[in-house]
């Protein structure tokens, strides 16, 4: 049998996936760590309607959502993507990424020589 590993239990940025209905299947340890364990729970009775419409967009579309947010003092992106089961294009559910931003993050045009 071969062996799984989870490479986002781990990582410096919270990850929670949930699936097509909106119920949390997967948190890594930072996101349980900053919202508690949410596993099992769907994400559609915690949050207002607005978000509750761009959640339900995200999983009939496949499109992706980022922004930006600033919570207990700390200046975070937010990352909502799809994911798939299969390469049919049938959108499984989704991922989101909430990744810590220092004070100042640089960018740089890689389009420049």
């Amino acid at each position: 049998m071969k062996q799984v590993f989870d490479y986002l239990q781990h990582v410096a940025y919270a990850a929670t996936v949930c699936n097509r209905d909106g119920v949390v299947i997967y948190q890594n340890s930072l996101a349980i760590s900053r919202d508690g364990n949410v596993l099992g729970m769907n994400l559609f009775n915690c949050h207002n309607e607005k978000s509750k419409e761009i959640i339900k967009h995200l999983i009939e579309t496949g499109e992706s959502n980022t922004y930006k947010i600033i919570k207990q003092g700390q200046k975070r992106l937010i990352h909502q993507a799809p994911w798939y089961e299969t390469d049919d294009g049938y959108v499984a559910g989704l991922i989101e990424l909430s990744i810590t931003l220092p004070d100042e993050c640089p960018t740089y045009n890689r389009d420049k020589n």
